[in-house]
């Protein structure tokens, strides 16, 4: 019974061909929580999938409706070793976006797992059912290693909504909150810097989107007879957006920037480089704020997004002025961005530069908040501690991911320090056709977990005397 024992057990999991067998019966249950009508399937994954794969383990599950009563339900699991013991909250979630089927290539289907090389394809692999199930694996290994005991308490929380915002996650996460009370989050989502290097994050930007629109008139009018005298919405929106954002994507509006980046923050990703993976896009070198590394622009600033934008018909335009223009746009936002006061901002600011006709809304109900544990916290360098021992690499440490996960309600209303160790990478594709996981890097992630499980209950209870003595200093 050793660590090495451990990590071994995790690397035949992979080898010997179990975590395929597992996700492959995950994806081949369609799970998608955007398509209307998927309630059944969403239940199903939980309470005919995942609640048997986890009994075994010693797991008593619930399965909770979703407080709004129309989007997917929860999973609540617990596994109590004992009162003294370090106890830590796992997170996943079960639901996918579209399958879209029609748009993956040849040979290639979304709820079947086809391996080419090192890619094994499938909606679900790399978001979110891959990373849950290979954690879960590398739990069992450690179990095994210690005859049946792990050494800390576990705790499970799975939600079939996170592709619609979570709803209701909030809501759970108050109401059950003695329930999933713990000492620290470690989840899995999102991409690693690169396939080869391993990550941890420490939170999540922000994701605030909203709408644009202008509705000037009925119907269309001649262009020719027209042209000049009529509004056109098209034109209108476009400039509006221009003073909000510039032609190289620098941020106008301070209401929409952020604080100065903290120098901790600066010094952590100092080593990080992004865009390497051969399929990643090439990077625009003079797009965003200016005097930013790469790693900067995407971790540590505020990006604007125009999402989608449309007047008249592209696909068929006709010799007229339009009557309307709609855009959507994406604020990601770090630490200290008042996202409460991006709407008022917003309309004070279109007015103040002759832009009253322009609508301004709130495209989504669900805000996800940007959150970020201290990268000074000792749960930070008890992680990349122990994924070094792991394997052999020094990880990547990310102050937050540069997309959005509903964070907040562990770090904000559970009050947990939270580390994030995903298994994915950035060209996955995870929301696209043809989305994959790779192999080699879901073999080390394994072995890491099982390696921050088998220290969770070596060095655990050290970090908390420590974090205990640092808030009484």
């Amino acid at each position: 019974m050793s660590r090495h024992d451990a990590i071994a057990r995790a690397a035949r999991h992979y080898d010997e061909g179990a975590f395929l067998q597992v996700l492959q019966e995950a994806v081949a249950r369609p799970t998608e929580s955007q398509t209307p009508g998927q309630l059944p399937k969403l239940r199903a994954y939980l309470d005919e999938f995942l609640v048997p794969l986890i009994a075994p383990l010693g797991f008593t599950s619930r399965i909770l409706d979703n407080p709004d009563g129309t989007h997917g339900p929860f999973l609540i699991a617990e596994r109590h070793e004992g009162s003294d013991l370090p106890t830590v909250l796992m997170y996943g979630h079960g639901d996918t976006v579209r399958g879209y089927p029609e748009q993956w290539r040849d040979g290639l289907a979304p709820w079947t797992i086809t391996i080419e090389g090192e890619r094994w394809y499938g909606r679900g692999t790399a978001d979110n059912k891959g990373q849950h199930i290979l954690n879960l694996g590398a739990l069992a290994a450690v179990m095994a290693a210690r005859d049946g005991r792990l050494g800390f308490n576990t705790k499970l929380l799975v939600e079939m909504g996170e592709e619609s915002g979570s709803p209701g996650l909030r809501e759970i996460c108050r109401a059950e909150a003695e329930a999933l009370k713990a000492d620290v989050l470690i989840a899995s989502d999102g991409p690693r810097v690169s396939a080869e290097r391993p990550t941890v994050f420490l939170g999540s930007r922000g994701g605030y989107t909203f709408e644009m629109l202008l509705d000037l008139r009925e119907g269309s009018h001649h262009s020719g007879n027209w042209g000049g005298l009529l509004r056109n919405p098209g034109t209108v929106l476009a400039n509006a957006i221009a003073t909000l954002v510039d032609g190289r994507g620098r941020i106008l509006l301070d209401a929409l920037r952020p604080p100065a980046i903290p120098d901790t923050v600066r010094a952590a990703l100092a080593d990080i480089t992004v865009g390497t993976d051969p399929t990643a896009p090439t990077i625009d070198t003079d797009w965003g704020e200016p005097g930013l590394s790469a790693a900067e622009r995407v971790f540590a600033w505020n990006t604007l997004e125009v999402l989608a934008f449309k007047t008249g018909d592209p696909d068929g335009p006709l010799n007229a002025v339009p009557p309307t223009a709609k855009a959507t746009l994406q604020l990601r936002f770090v630490v200290g961005t008042d996202w409460e006061g991006i709407l008022p901002a917003l309309r004070a600011h279109l007015d103040a530069h002759g832009y009253p006709m322009v609508t301004v809304r709130a495209a989504r109900t669900e805000v996800f908040r940007a959150t970020r544990l201290p990268v000074e916290d000792p749960w930070v360098t008890w992680a990349l501690d122990s994924i070094a021992a792991s394997t052999g690499k020094r990880p990547a440490l990310l102050p937050n991911l540069g997309g959005s996960l509903p964070n907040d309600a562990f770090s904000e209303i559970l009050g947990l320090p939270t580390l994030w160790v995903p298994h994915s990478y950035p060209a996955c594709l995870q929301h696209g056709p043809d989305e994959h996981l790779l192999g080699p890097p879901s073999r080390e992630a394994l072995m890491l977990m099982a390696g921050l499980y088998w220290d969770l209950a070596e060095t655990g209870p050290a970090v908390l005397a420590r974090r205990t003595t640092l808030k009484g200093a």
